[in-house]
């Protein structure tokens, strides 16, 4: 799950053992497909885990068309920001599955093809970030700058991506104004009183009663269940009769769910930065972990920022690191940094390094500019950009689709006193992130449409092994969710990097970790048991700190807004 800003503030177990080598378990060919089977249309079972409910025959329908009409592929419009080779396309799906015959939305969908030749072709690799709300139309573009991680992968499959509906090109929906989203000094997240709380409960009905009005109609169908019909249709339109998918934070739900309705339509499925499944966990309980996990890989980077004190002066004890942090926060309640960031815009800025080691350095160089003087730095860092419109748009409407999938997935406590006691007790050990969590999830709380009871996640007839990567101490999907999927996925694997604990383990230079993805994708092979790796490089300070943000350090990587 990815923490965006929101518009009350910014938000958003271990296990060690030797490496296991010797990749033994092989499916047979006839669990690869063939390229001619790839080409064929869809499967007529698993359209709903053996049921045949009315949305499961809505998706039938819908995959059926598609497979008929498939993806009318085309140059990208020159906004989209796609260049060629890249093409662009769009698959038609209902709104409402359970009424297919109604309204339809298009997806956006784009593709690099695979670099190998016809021989070497697997079908398509189709790819979801996370959020909810992320875009996932980035991944074709790891071919194009010829990303090494990936040109084993690229060989076999093409490469596609997609805005989950609600998302950017696919009927975006949204809750207010991009630009008073991004409008900048917010208040503190952390209350200082009751009154200070009540701002922010209020601030959050405003919010959902901005959904409702501007977004009302999709709001019901804005569902983890039905954005997975939507991939199966997807996959239909490319012509595979199974999917291979690559699923990253909130992609491995996405992907969870999608192989429990759909088990005997996966191929090939690797979920990376694994969300909790359980239905206990979906979304509140979920967002309460987060809070701990962030605590420890805060943490973690301050630990980091002293062992490197001689790079940076910021502290040589995570204690002193800790008391910069407070002392920065305490004078930009006073005075927001250039009249724009205060306290939430700063955490916006500092929470990408609990997020990715690649934030690390970057993160560490602007706040010692800062302390050296360069204000700058920082403010360009954590400021909004107002005239960035089309950047603010799509912050907006990704913050929309968070809380739209999220409140819709599952029912969300109503009583302010549970809220606010379960916010109270975690504050007080885990101060980094959680009452700015709580203020972005509060619109669940009088959310403007029907919340569903989640998915029972399971395994179902037909399901093949799927692959489970996650980093130990990872702060945005805490490492127990990786335990309790492969708990539910008979004859999954999961991979743990030990020992770390960056968001998107595979897109991290560690090749424990990457020859075991290329090699399930590619032939389909796993361990004959789980696998612990050892942690990737730990980042190296910059010795000539320049004003580079943890975005641009980022860019490859489940997104931060």
């Amino acid at each position: 799950m990815n923490r965006r800003t929101s518009v009350l503030a910014t938000a958003g177990t271990l296990a060690a053992g030797a490496l296991v080598a010797g990749l033994i378990t092989v499916p047979s060919a006839m669990a690869d497909g063939t390229a001619s089977e790839q080409r064929a249309g869809a499967p007529r079972s698993g359209a709903g885990a053996g049921s045949d409910d009315a949305e499961a025959r809505g998706v039938r329908l819908a995959a059926a068309r598609a497979a008929d009409k498939g993806v009318d592929w085309k140059d990208c419009p020159a906004d989209w920001g796609f260049d060629k080779p890249i093409q662009c396309g769009h698959v038609t799906v209902p709104v409402d599955y359970a009424r297919p015959e109604g309204r339809t939305i298009d997806i956006a969908v784009n593709r690099h093809r695979n670099t190998g030749g016809a021989d070497e072709r697997q079908g398509s690799l189709v790819y979801n970030p996370g959020g909810p709300g992320g875009s996932g139309m980035r991944f074709p573009a790891r071919v194009t700058t010829k990303n090494p991680l990936w040109t084993k992968t690229a060989k076999a499959y093409d490469f596609v991506g997609f805005d989950p509906r609600g998302v950017g090109h696919s009927a975006a929906i949204s809750c207010m104004d991009p630009q008073e989203f991004v409008k900048a000094p917010k208040a503190d997240p952390v209350p200082d009183d009751e009154s200070d709380k009540l701002a922010q409960r209020k601030l959050a009905r405003e919010y959902a009663d901005g959904c409702g009005e501007r977004s009302g109609d999709m709001l019901p169908h804005m569902t983890t269940p039905n954005t997975a019909r939507d991939l199966d249709v997807i996959r239909a339109a490319l012509g595979d009769r199974k999917l291979n998918y690559l699923g990253v934070s909130y992609g491995t739900y996405l992907g969870a769910v999608y192989a429990t309705l759909f088990p005997d339509h996966v191929r090939r499925m690797v979920v990376d930065s694994v969300v909790n499944p359980s239905r206990q966990k979906i979304w509140y309980e979920a967002n309460l972990d987060q809070d701990v996990a962030f605590e420890m890989r805060w943490n973690d980077w301050k630990k980091w920022v002293a062992e490197n004190d001689a790079a940076y002066g910021i502290g040589d004890t995570p204690e002193k690191v800790q008391a910069q942090w407070e002392k920065l926060r305490a004078a930009a309640k006073k005075e927001p940094l250039g009249g724009v960031v205060g306290p939430a815009e700063l955490l916006g800025f500092f929470q990408s390094a609990p997020y990715y080691d690649s934030a690390w350095a970057p993160t560490a160089a602007t706040w010692s500019a800062y302390l050296k003087g360069d204000e700058k730095a920082l403010i360009d860092a954590a400021a909004p950009d107002m005239s960035d419109t089309e950047g603010n748009k799509s912050a907006e409407n990704g913050n929309a689709v968070y809380n739209a999938v999220e409140c819709a997935d599952a029912k969300w406590p109503t009583k302010w006193s549970k809220w606010d006691r379960d916010n109270s007790r975690l504050h007080e050990d885990y101060p980094f992130l959680t009452w700015s969590n709580a203020w972005m999830n509060l619109p669940c709380a009088t959310w403007p449409a029907k919340q569903q009871r989640p998915l029972d996640v399971r395994t179902g007839k037909g399901l093949p092994p799927v692959l489970l990567v996650q980093s130990e101490r990872d702060a945005a999907t805490p490492y127990a969710g990786a335990v309790e999927l492969h708990k539910r996925l008979k004859g999954s694997r999961l991979i743990t990097e030990k020992d770390a604990g960056s968001h998107g383990v595979t897109s991290l230079e560690n090749g424990c970790v990457n020859k075991r993805v290329d090699a399930y994708l590619l032939s389909g092979k796993t361990d004959s048991r789980d696998v612990t790796c050892e942690p990737h490089a730990t980042p190296e300070p910059e010795k000539s700190p320049e004003r580079t943000t943890p975005r641009k350090a980022t860019a490859d990587l489940p997104r931060l807004p």
